[in-house]
């Protein structure tokens, strides 16, 4: 198969555009200055080699294409902004070197990192642009906003090994490294691939593939590391004197993240909202997978940020997008912000009060015209669509109440009867083009997607099928709705050739994780099946950390506590990730003994992921 297979837009996507671009809000440019405001430089294209680029985006520059929802593509023009801006004196951020914003604090001897981006050469390379155009001093702290890798995995871009080994403050708030291990780690290896599709990683960057994530232009490719922090924020209130500059924290757990802090600086009258604020809805519920959070307490912590800091605020900024100046405006968004997470929880419980389920919700959830009439309230990350899931599923779970959805058939056998009383794949393709030729891309892909799983073979019913998501792809307000549609339909057209050395998500993660953590991630791939009625017991120490736990399986369980349980071995964490991601063998390790043979034994029950799961097909 060669060429390119893409589809232009349809006429009926035409006038879907045609009529959100009739909906939106003027547009008197006041985000694209707020956007440029305070800039001092950048480096071409935002060039990191080998982990980012914005050269990809050049075609922003010129006039929307049908292929693109009008509104994504002004949140994508306004992401492509991109170098170093003075936020107040003394406090920079760059922006566009990844999907999330790096911020720079000035202390009294060195600067203070806010939020180190994805990975470590898109952070050095901020670093650096920040050194050169403002002042050249070392790194004297780091915080952590929250417990997501876009605002920790590039530490080792701005922080050395000795630095961390010396004790360069590293601040986060409680609970940070649990949820970092849970999203991050725990269930890595499926979010990592829900991510491709999420963030588009494998789409082309131009019209008809990646535009934008709303949130930003993308995510960053580079190394990712998981440093824990050395300093700890436990309560709204508490102060911390970093390098000669004094922050007063605002813990926020279950919002944006399960872990997650705002915090003022008295000094610069400036207030960081975290990931709690940004310019457009954000998830209740992530796409690519996570714990559904809590609109209500996320309503709260912004309503508790306003009466707390407001008053001594005159710009506030955020991990993501561009700040906002003077109290008023600043007091305004704030509100809006509040009111937007908090419409869309009582709204939900409204409606699920009068038995409507989440899927009923969703289709009529519409925001009162206050908040329809702000960019920063727009669907370009979150919609109201899976937020209104989320609240339902927080509150009610999955299961609707109706007892045909309790026990339903997964896709595959679903699949194979759905074709069977639509009389063959005939009978599914046929009620599939029409659906299409309606512009009933919905049920499309639908209906088609019962044949896709009965036999995933069927290449007329993957073609179809991809040629309606590409149409909801091309239509998508959500950055990320976008990227799903427009990836799964490529991968329906090109299916992933089967690899037989299977690349593995968040191994380096693994390799700086404290040795308690990384035996608690060992536990989830422990394959019970092979483990069977076996018990096995084993002592392992880490002679990188002095940490020694006692490790045992049984029934089919891996359980660690710290101290004695067995023969004994000793390596340090990174020989036991190599042995557990498969680059080496106890025998490559030179172990042995007893308790190598014990090690052999358990590292031959856990499993070893696959990244490259289908999804868009069984």
């Amino acid at each position: 198969m060669s060429g390119d297979l893409r589809k232009d837009a349809t006429e009926a996507t035409r006038t879907a555009h045609a009529d959100t671009a009739g909906r939106l809000p003027p547009d008197d440019g006041a985000d694209f200055a707020l956007a440029r405001r305070g800039f001092l430089g950048t480096i071409p294209d935002a060039e990191v080699p080998g982990a980012w680029s914005q050269a990809p985006f050049a075609f922003l520059d010129g006039e929307r294409p049908d292929t693109v929802n009008p509104s994504l593509w002004r949140q994508a023009r306004l992401n492509a902004l991109h170098g170093l801006f003075e936020v107040t004196p003394g406090v920079y951020q760059v922006r566009g070197f990844d999907i999330s914003n790096v911020t720079f604090v000035e202390g009294r001897e060195g600067w203070i990192v806010i939020d180190p981006l994805t990975s470590a050469q898109p952070a050095a390379a901020a670093l650096d642009l920040v050194r050169r155009q403002v002042r050249d001093r070392p790194v004297s702290a780091v915080i952590y906003t929250h417990s997501h890798v876009d605002h920790y995995g590039g530490v080792m871009g701005v922080l050395s090994a000795d630095d961390v080994a010396r004790g360069v403050p590293i601040v986060a708030p409680k609970g940070f490294l649990e949820a970092a291990v849970a999203e991050n780690v725990l269930a890595g290896n499926v979010m990592s691939r829900r991510a491709t599709y999420m963030y588009g990683g494998l789409l082309p960057k131009d019209p008809r593939g990646h535009v934008d994530s709303g949130l930003g232009k993308g995510t960053s490719t580079g190394r990712v590391a998981l440093t824990p922090p050395n300093i700890s924020i436990d309560h709204t209130g508490q102060r911390l004197n970093l390098d000669g500059v004094e922050i007063v924290f605002q813990v926020t757990p279950d919002t944006e993240a399960p872990a997650e802090m705002n915090f003022h600086f008295p000094k610069f009258r400036a207030l960081c909202m975290a990931e709690n604020c940004t310019c457009h809805l954000h998830n209740l519920y992530t796409p690519r997978g996570a714990q559904v959070r809590d609109a209500k307490a996320w309503a709260f912590h912004i309503d508790e940020a306003l009466d707390l800091f407001a008053g001594a605020t005159d710009v506030m900024f955020a991990s993501h997008h561009w700040p906002r100046w003077d109290e008023a405006a600043i007091r305004g968004f704030l509100a809006k912000q509040r009111d937007l997470y908090k419409f869309i929880h009582d709204q939900t419980l409204r409606m699920a009060n009068h038995g409507m389920t989440g899927a009923e919700i969703a289709e009529v959830l519409r925001l009162p015209p206050s908040l329809e009439a702000e960019w920063h309230t727009r669907s370009y990350y979150g919609t109201l669509s899976h937020n209104a899931k989320a609240v339902y599923q927080k509150y009610l779970g999955w299961f609707d109440g109706n007892p045909a959805n309790l026990n339903r058939h997964p896709p595959e056998a679903a699949g194979r009867r759905y074709v069977e009383a639509l009389g063959g794949a005939e009978g599914v393709l046929a009620e599939g083009r029409r659906a299409y030729d309606a512009g009933d891309y919905r049920w499309t892909a639908e209906i088609v997607g019962h044949l896709v799983f009965a036999d995933p073979t069927h290449a007329e019913a993957r073609a179809l099928q991809a040629d309606a998501l590409e149409q909801m792809g091309y239509q998508a307000e959500s950055g990320p709705w976008r990227d799903f549609y427009l990836t799964g339909a490529q991968e329906l057209r090109r299916p992933r050739p089967k690899s037989d050395s299977p690349r593995q998500a968040s191994a380096n993660q693994l390799r700086t994780l404290p040795g308690d953590s990384l035996l608690d991630a060992l536990s989830v791939r422990l394959n019970g099946e092979a483990a069977g009625v076996e018990t096995l017991s084993l002592t392992i120490a880490f002679t990188d950390t002095g940490e020694q736990f006692a490790v045992r399986i049984e029934n089919a369980v891996l359980h660690h506590r710290r101290g004695d349980g067995g023969p004994g071995v000793s390596l340090p964490r990174t020989d036991l990730v190599d042995l557990v991601t498969g680059a080496r063998t106890v025998a490559d390790l030179g172990l042995a003994g007893d308790g190598a043979t014990a090690l052999a034994r358990l590292v031959a029950l856990l499993d070893r992921f696959d990244l490259w799961f289908e999804i868009s097909a069984p």
